[in-house]
């Protein structure tokens, strides 16, 4: 990581919006480092991460084109705790490392991470504020069911294997609400934005 950059974790949970408010910062010209991009990134064909999940999961994870297939995947480590474990001792070392170079890469006022298992990592240690991204969950089943085209108990289902609303209150230093218009989240935003500019400055 950048030894002498201010850094903002920004997170939620599934389907509040996070990147719409990353893409708001990056218009204000904020690099922002998103770990889901990274951790497709890790795995493209080619990079050892990938090689790595093959080996310890076979060739079936694979698509036709010889990425994971992330739909199979998925299924495959919601039902097993411990195949999940071992999936996350593969990649979080490699987004961490991919992280930390983007980090020492970047330039700005500040950094944004875009980091949506914050809370369930437990670990904030490396980020000098966290914020959330918040929304009532009958909004995330309904933004779920219309994005991802999944019922609503298959939604609900995503929502109970994440975080509480409440972990993620208890564990952000500021919050951003995203159940209203694009312009107050756009002004909500740029509040946000002055703020962080001048404690990194400080």
């Amino acid at each position: 990581m950048h030894p002498a950059a201010f850094r903002v974790a920004l997170t939620g949970g599934i389907a509040s919006g996070k990147s719409t408010v990353a893409d708001l910062f990056a218009a204000l010209g904020v690099p922002v480092i998103d770990t889901d991009l990274i951790a497709r990134q890790v795995v493209e064909p080619g990079q050892p991460a990938l090689a790595q999940v093959v080996a310890g999961f076979g060739a079936e994870v694979l698509d036709a084109s010889g990425r994971i297939d992330r739909r199979r995947m998925r299924e495959r480590i919601f039902a097993d705790p411990e195949a999940r474990r071992r999936l996350e001792a593969i990649l979080h070392p490699a987004i961490g490392a991919e992280m930390a170079r983007q980090s020492l890469a970047a330039q700005g006022p500040y950094q944004l991470l875009v980091i949506p298992l914050l809370t369930e990592g437990g670990r904030r240690d490396h980020v000098d504020r966290v914020l959330l991204v918040d929304v009532p969950e009958e909004l995330q089943v309904q933004r779920l069911t219309m994005r991802d085209g999944v019922t609503q108990e298959q939604a609900r289902a995503s929502l109970n294997a994440q975080a509480t609303r409440a972990d993620r209150l208890a564990l952000a230093d500021d919050v951003v609400r995203n159940a209203g218009r694009e312009d107050e989240l756009r002004e909500a935003v740029a509040e946000l934005d002055a703020k962080y500019r001048r404690l990194a400055g400080a």
